[in-house]
């Protein structure tokens, strides 16, 4: 089956020659969405772990969870290279000392770059002054992972995500003078948005020099807000069809040069009260590959029509 868009694992290859996986770090920490910096709660749909299942337990060290992780992913996949990833939460909310601490785990040779998931709103100039020589002495990439979700900003209120668009291009804009790449997280089932939506979130991205994406679909994670209002049928949750069309939406959008990370996200069963419409990530993955396959559909196919027909528009 040809891959009609432009995967993270053939960008690995393409870059350092071989296959690269991710280590994940659970680090004991909170979020500025959660703790009453921004506002309380935290996002909607956000759980306890905050986006990490599958993580070690954070009271073990970044150099213990970055060691086993690496046997046993090394020999699960062969793997020789790999990326730290620091995952759960708010990953630059702490002070600048301890952010060091954190990055300086990561000295070792099998390291080849270091993802740091953050929001927007906490991405501070010290720290990426730090990155930048840190990154130049030990030859290490660095990346960001944004979760952006939407450009619709009614959207964004609804799930309280305490941050604005404008945040988000405030940040990339200080990330990009450093020149770190950029990963953005979308949600392409939101049900407040709708296809205009997708294709606007796509047109931002492509002018915020992002680099690579991660798409997600709405999960209802139980005991969240998003669950509460699950419960009492606040919205209608779209259709696995209508996912489907947002991502190939979304995906001939995109400029054809951005790596992407996932089409699907998954979550562990027993945590939720609704995931991917009971149906495996990779049969949906696979289903928006033949279809773009059968339809003559590539990754970027209408990033420049997009422009010109805005531009066309403001004549």
């Amino acid at each position: 089956m040809n891959n009609p868009y432009y995967s993270i694992s053939q960008y690995y290859k393409d870059t350092y020659g071989e296959k690269v996986y991710k280590l994940p770090v659970k680090l004991s920490l909170t979020c500025p969405n959660r703790d009453g910096a921004k506002c309380y709660g935290g996002c909607i749909f956000c759980g306890e772990t905050g986006g990490s299942f599958e993580n070690l337990p954070s009271y073990l060290s970044v150099d213990a969870q970055l060691s086993q992780n690496k046997d046993y992913i090394g020999k699960r996949y062969k793997a020789n290279k790999f990326i730290a990833y620091f995952q759960n939460f708010t990953n630059t909310y702490m002070t600048l000392e301890e952010f060091k601490e954190i990055i300086r785990a990561c000295e070792k040779d099998y390291i080849v770059g270091v993802s740091i998931s953050t929001r927007s709103d906490s991405i501070t100039e010290d720290k990426l002054i730090f990155l930048n020589n840190w990154s130049k002495e030990f030859d290490k990439d660095i990346i960001f992972e944004l979760g952006l979700q939407t450009a619709n900003y009614r959207t964004l209120d609804i799930l309280n995500r305490g941050e604005t668009l404008a945040d988000f291009i405030e940040a990339c804009n200080l990330i990009n003078k450093y020149g770190f790449r950029i990963c953005t997280h979308v949600i392409l089932s939101l049900p407040w948005d709708d296809i205009r939506d997708v294709r606007e979130t796509a047109s931002i991205i492509n002018a915020l020099n992002v680099k690579e994406i991660k798409i997600h679909s709405l999960f209802v994670i139980k005991g969240t807000k998003l669950y509460e209002m699950y419960q009492n049928n606040e919205f209608i949750m779209p259709t696995k069809e209508e996912y489907i069309e947002n991502v190939i939406e979304f995906l001939r959008v995109i400029k054809a040069d951005v790596a992407v990370q996932r089409l699907v996200g998954r979550a562990p069963e027993e945590e939720t009260a609704f995931c991917n419409w009971d149906t495996s990530w990779r049969l949906i993955r696979d289903e928006v590959i033949e279809k773009m396959n059968r339809n003559g559909f590539v990754q970027g196919d209408k990033s420049q029509k997009v422009v010109f027909n805005k531009i066309k528009g403001d004549m």
